[in-house]
């Protein structure tokens, strides 16, 4: 059996551009836990309060999980430049189309969902 630690997809939104996400294993589904578990608490409580601070603050912190997502999982990115410059994940984040990024970040969070016989058939 061989086995890939890694997956490239093709950009729906953005055709010519490839990128590379990493695979769900047990230890990689331990170390993101960890790094978002504090972030997630805090979200949770600011999503239940009741004032525009409370909200807007709430959309600044799911914005700091997606980047944390995104740098957790996001390999590389190939076919964009961004500015003249080849584009890797931290250009991409910093600077490239957003839709791309959702994209990829909407990649990231479904091979965090797959089951085991569905990543089998993936």
């Amino acid at each position: 059996m061989e086995y890939w630690s890694k997956l490239t997809h093709r950009s729906e939104s953005h055709p010519g551009v490839e990128y590379t996400i990493q695979r769900m294993s047990l230890g990689r589904r331990i170390d993101l836990g960890q790094r978002v578990r504090e972030l997630g608490l805090k979200l949770e409580f600011l999503q239940a309060g009741d004032t525009m601070r409370e909200q807007v603050e709430a959309g600044v912190l799911q914005n700091e999980i997606d980047r944390l997502y995104l740098d957790w999982g996001l390999i590389g990115v190939k076919g964009l430049k961004i500015d003249d410059v080849e584009a890797g994940p931290p250009l991409l984040i910093e600077r490239g189309p957003e839709s791309l990024t959702r994209e990829i970040l909407e990649a990231i969070k479904m091979e965090l969902d797959l089951s085991e016989d569905e990543r089998k058939n993936s």
